[in-house]
């Protein structure tokens, strides 16, 4: 049974609420978040590289440190796990290890698909957001790395960047340091992003919240201790 969380009723909410704006502070809880629209849970772990007949029973974000993970392989492949679910008509991936959504960002989008990805990178910043759609990325940056964006339609966000504070009128210069005290401006930069895609995800994925579990690449072993 796939985890669904909330009901569309609602729009993304900010820190105070569960928007994504707590995920500024995800890196090492996490290697990345995906979300995409016009598909199920199923079918996002299938385009990611999973066997979607072969998932786990449902398994807590405490429990997934539990299992034997490989990051890195010398010669080979390291291991990639995702957790999925659906919240307000977004299908979620959670990643853990080397997985692969970002090298399969465009096939996620394919066919219409929308698709948000978030990488925090805590060992190699900045984190990286990156917004595709049928199959093309359309734009995408570094959070603190604002000016500098790619994609099809890289200032299609700089309107809301602008409007909170994130970049000035210009849509290049940085508003200054403590111009703006809270929120952090990564936490500014993630919720235009959910504001703008109507993103909204509880921090308890990465708790006790339960998820079916699958493997997109390599051998790790999910048999819980």
């Amino acid at each position: 049974m796939i985890g669904v969380i909330g009901d569309g009723s609602r729009e993304a909410e900010d820190q105070d609420g569960e928007g994504i704006q707590w995920l500024a502070d995800a890196g090492g809880e996490v290697d990345g978040v995906i979300f995409a629209r016009g598909i199920p849970p199923e079918e996002l772990a299938r385009r990611m590289g999973a066997d979607p007949a072969a998932a786990t029973g449902p398994i807590s974000g405490t429990e997934i440190w539990g299992l034997d993970i490989e990051v890195y392989r010398p010669g080979d492949d390291g291991d990639g796990v995702i957790r999925v679910g659906e919240t307000d008509g977004w299908s979620f991936a959670i990643e853990y290890g080397d997985s692969t959504g970002g090298e399969l960002l465009t096939e996620i989008a394919r066919g219409g698909v929308e698709v948000v990805h978030f990488r925090p990178m805590p060992d190699q910043p900045p984190a990286l957001l990156d917004y595709a759609r049928d199959g093309a990325v359309l734009c995408g940056f570094g959070l603190g790395e604002e000016r500098w964006r790619w994609g099809q339609e890289p200032d299609l966000l700089v309107p809301e960047l602008v409007a909170a504070n994130v970049l000035e009128a210009d849509g290049v210069t940085r508003c200054a340091p403590g111009a703006v005290p809270y929120p952090s401006a990564w936490q500014r930069t993630l919720g235009v992003v959910g504001r703008r895609f109507g993103l909204r995800l509880p921090r308890a994925v990465l708790g006790e919240l339960r998820l079916p579990a699958y493997v997109v690449r390599g051998r790790p072993g999910l048999e819980l201790p």
